[in-house]
């Protein structure tokens, strides 16, 4: 008895020690302060544009109107996971047969200036083949395909969210590296064929310990024990190409840094001292900058899409926190729209698949939000 109590208190401290340690490391965090104005565009004037069944990734929209969009792979698809949709349709991109042998956990789309629809996939956080692919958009040819390597996209590592400048001869990603906690930046030379890591662990791409409260739910887990805090997610280009803007979800500021600072590994290596601070935002997801130099971030708590003008002035365009469960990507497309990718994450995150089911349809919307931006970014 005496030996099997003995061992009992034994397990005991073991199991006390791992959730300390898993707490010290994901859990905890305190309430953000709602940085949301009144406001500038009625709720009414968002509308739908699909309603799909299963959770939205990321959007990008093509000049033609056509909507390019992923299957969250937190959500666990089984079926198609890249999907073009069309006058009302929708397809298998760049085919129902490709799918398999093209995707894993793809996540990230852009449509640069090409017309090229360029993907991202993280490989199941780095477990397997981190890959980042380009298609023509018209004839659904394979233009561009690279695999990062292991020293770039390690074990644990979140390449998710990403930016192509107008040449094609840079593409920019956020790696969240939720559980790795070495959250930075990654490069690719398209030409060259080579990739390198810029501001990992920075303070600046960093989270802060706030807990993500969004409508549905906070965005913890166990008890606490796990929260949501992701690190570097939301980048964008300004439209000169000169700039990169980047934020941490949970995080309280918008950076940007010149992209000159890191268009090299060389370069990379001491970029942080060419890090600006632009200004206070909200918990977010995606980004995007439009023609007028404004970056326009999604509200991950409140449903919504704030503008942040090159002063730093935070100004909310829409919100709709009973509509839009997780304002995720965003795309601009023609005519003025911005379109939102809803990824409805509290209904996914560590949920069954009967839950998601429960939960669909899902959707991506838009609004106008009176400036422009070039659509696929």
């Amino acid at each position: 008895m005496t030996t099997l109590r003995n061992s009992a208190i034994a397990l005991l401290i073991l199991a006390i020690a791992f959730f300390a340690t898993l707490y010290s490391r994901y859990g905890g965090g305190k309430p953000y302060q709602d940085l949301s104005t009144a406001p500038l565009i009625d709720k009414s004037q968002l509308e739908v544009v699909l309603a799909y069944p299963e959770n939205i990734g990321n959007v990008a929209v093509a000049p033609d109107g056509r909507v390019f969009f992923t299957v969250h792979p937190e959500s666990r698809p089984t079926g198609t996971k890249l999907l073009e949709f069309d006058k009302g349709k929708f397809r298998a991109f760049p085919s129902d047969a490709a799918q398999s042998e093209l995707f894993d956990a793809v996540m990230g789309v852009k449509i640069d200036a090409q017309g090229r629809l360029w993907t991202l996939d993280h490989g199941q956080h780095g477990s397997g083949k981190t890959r980042l692919m380009a298609f023509d958009i018209r004839t659904g040819k394979t233009t561009f395909d690279y695999v990062f390597p292991k020293d770039v996209a390690p074990l644990g590592s979140f390449l998710q969210d990403l930016n192509v400048d107008a040449k094609g001869e840079r593409v920019y990603i956020a790696d969240v590296s939720f559980w790795r906690k070495q959250p930075g930046l990654v490069v690719v030379n398209t030409q060259t064929q080579q990739s390198w890591r810029a501001l990992t662990g920075d303070p600046s791409v960093r989270p802060q310990d706030w807990i993500v409260r969004n409508p549905t739910k906070d965005m913890v887990f166990l008890g606490g024990i796990l929260a949501l805090k992701p690190g570097v997610d939301g980048i964008a280009l300004s439209r000169d190409g000169k700039q990169l803007f980047y934020a941490a979800m949970t995080h309280n500021t918008l950076y940007s840094i010149p992209v000159d600072a890191i268009d090299t590994p060389e370069k990379a290596a001491t970029a942080a001292q060419a890090i600006k601070a632009i200004g206070r935002k909200p918990l977010n997801d995606g980004l995007a900058t439009d023609d007028q130099g404004n970056i326009l971030i999604t509200d991950v708590e409140h449903g919504g899409v704030a503008r942040m003008a090159p002063d730093g002035k935070l100004t909310t365009l829409i919100r709709d926190d009973a509509r839009i469960r997780w304002a995720d990507a965003l795309s601009f497309g023609p005519d003025g729209y911005l379109y939102i990718a809803d990824s409805a994450i509290p209904d996914q995150m560590l949920q069954s698949k009967a839950h998601m089911q429960s939960k669909a349809p899902y959707y991506i919307y838009r609004f106008k939000p009176g400036i422009a931006g070039a659509p696929g970014q």
